[in-house]
C-alpha cells in the first residue's frame, strides 16, 4: 500500500466517523428537545419537582449532543504545520465539557430536591403525565442503546457516555413514574426523595465520566489487546527474537502513532535491516490501524557460547527481584570486555535505585567487563 492509498483511507474513514457522530448527536438533540418540553409541561401542571428536573436533565442531554458535533468537527480539522498530528485530541475535551455539564445538572437537581424537602408541596398527576412520562421511558432506554451503540462503532467516547446518560434518564424516569402511582394509590408523596435520587446518579455518572476523559487527556497505559497484536505481528518475522518497549502515543480516538524495539541476530546487514522494518511497519498499519514512527534494533549474539553461558547468568541474577519484571536486548562482547542490555523495571521502586543495585550486582559477576543496563519503563503489556 503506497503512502498515497494510506492517507486516502484515513481521510475515508474520518470523514465517515465524522457523519456518524454528527447524524447521532442530532438524532439525540431532537429527541431530548422534545421530551425536555413534554416533561417540563408535566412538571409545571402537575406541580412536580422530580418531573421538572428530569426535563431540566433532557435539556442538558441535547446541549452535551451540540458539543459533542463540535467537538467531532473541531477533532475531523485535516493537520497542519502547528498540528502536524492532528486536532483529534480536541473530542477529549469536548467529552470533559459533558461531563461537566452532566454534573453541574445533577448538583443542581440535587439541591432543588433538597429544597421540596424541606419545603414539600402536593404533586397533581394526571392520567396524560403518566402516559407522557411512560413513553419517555421507552424513547429514552431505545435511544440510549442507539446512541451507545454508534459510539462504540466509531470509537467516541462522548457518544459512549451521552449513550450511557441515556439509559440512566430512562431508569430515572421510571423511578419518577413509580412515585407517582404510589402518590396516586396511597397518598403518599416521594417525589422529592426521589429528586434526591436522580440527583445522586446523574452527580455519579458525571463524575465517572470526568475519570474517564482525565484518563485519556492524562494518558493511560496502552490496550492490552492491541499491544499484544502488534508484538505478535513483530514476532512472525523468523528474523525476530522478541518485540519490546512498545510505546502508543494517542492523537485521538482512532489515531495512534507508535515505537518498538525488535531482537534481531547480529550478522544481518543495514539493508536487511531497512528492509525488514518497513515491512513490519506496513503489515502493522494494516493490521491494526497504528503507525510506527519508529522501529529501534538490538542485536544478539548469534555464535557465541561463553556469551550465552553470561547472559543466562545476568538474568537469574536480574529477574531474582520481583520489580525486574523483564530482561532484554542483551548482547556481550566476550573480547573488547563490554556488556549493555534493558530491564523493564516495575513501579515499585525508584528506577536510579534499581539501576544502581543491577549494576553492583553484575559488576561482582563480571568485575572486568564495562556494563551499560538500560532501565525501561512498564508502559504496554
Amino acid at each position: 500500500m503506497s503512502n498515497g492509498n494510506k492517507d486516502k483511507d484515513i481521510n475515508i474513514l474520518a470523514a465517515d466517523r465524522e457523519k456518524t457522530i454528527v447524524r447521532t448527536s442530532v438524532i439525540g438533540i431532537i429527541a431530548n428537545v422534545l421530551l425536555a418540553a413534554f416533561k417540563a409541561a408535566v412538571g409545571i401542571i402537575s406541580n412536580s419537582i422530580a418531573v421538572t428536573l428530569d426535563a431540566v436533565n433532557n435539556l442538558s442531554d441535547a446541549l452535551s449532543s451540540v458539543i459533542t458535533i463540535i467537538g467531532a468537527k473541531l477533532g475531523a480539522k485535516k493537520p497542519d504545520k502547528k498540528h502536524p498530528l492532528g486536532y483529534g485530541r480536541i473530542e477529549y475535551l469536548s467529552s470533559m465539557i459533558v461531563a461537566a455539564i452532566v454534573l453541574y445538572a445533577g448538583i443542581t437537581s440535587l439541591v432543588e430536591s433538597v429544597k421540596k424537602i424541606i419545603h414539600p408541596e402536593a404533586a397533581d398527576y394526571g392520567m396524560v403525565s403518566l402516559i407522557i412520562i411512560a413513553v419517555a421511558i421507552i424513547v429514552k432506554l431505545l435511544l440510549g442503546r442507539y446512541v451507545k451503540k454508534q459510539g462504540e462503532k466509531v470509537n467516541s467516547g462522548a457518544l459512549v457516555a451521552s449513550g450511557k446518560d441515556a439509559s440512566f434518564d430512562a431508569i430515572l424516569s421510571a423511578s419518577v413514574l413509580a412515585s407517582a402511582i404510589v402518590f396516586l394509590v396511597w397518598g403518599i408523596s416521594l417525589e422529592a426523595y426521589v429528586g434526591v435520587i436522580i440527583s445522586v446518579v446523574i452527580i455519579k455518572a458525571g463524575i465517572e465520566m470526568m475519570i474517564e476523559t482525565l484518563n485519556d487527556i492524562i494518558g493511560q497505559r496502552g490496550d492490552a489487546e492491541m499491544s499484544k497484536q502488534i508484538k505478535r505481528l513483530v514476532n512472525e518475522e523468523p528474523e525476530v527474537r522478541g518485540a519490546y518497549d512498545l510505546n502508543l502515543f494517542n492523537y485521538g480516538p482512532d489515531k495512534y502513532y507508535g515505537s518498538v524495539h525488535m531482537e534481531l541476530p547480529d550478522t544481518m546487514t543495514v539493508d536487511e535491516v531497512d528492509v525488514l522494518t518497513r515491512k513490519i511497519q506496513l503489515k502493522v498499519y494494516q493490521e491494526t490501524g497504528v503507525i510506527l514512527t519508529g522501529i529501534g534494533v538490538y542485536s544478539y549474539n548469534t555464535s557465541n557460547d561463553e556469551a550465552a553461558e553470561i547472559r543466562n547468568t545476568v538474568q537469574h541474577t536480574i529477574l531474582s527481584h520481583d520489580w525486574a519484571l523483564q530482561m532484554h536486548g542483551f548482547y556481550v562482547d566476550t573480547i573488547n570486555k563490554t556488556m549493555r542490555f534493558d530491564v523493564v523495571v516495575s513501579f515499585d521502586i525508584d528506577h536510579k535505585e534499581a539501576l544502581d543495585i543491577m549494576t553492583g550486582e553484575v559488576k561482582e559477576l563480571y568485575p572486568d567487563y564495562d556494563i551499560q543496563i538500560i532501565p525501561d519503563v512498564d508502559v504496554t503489556d
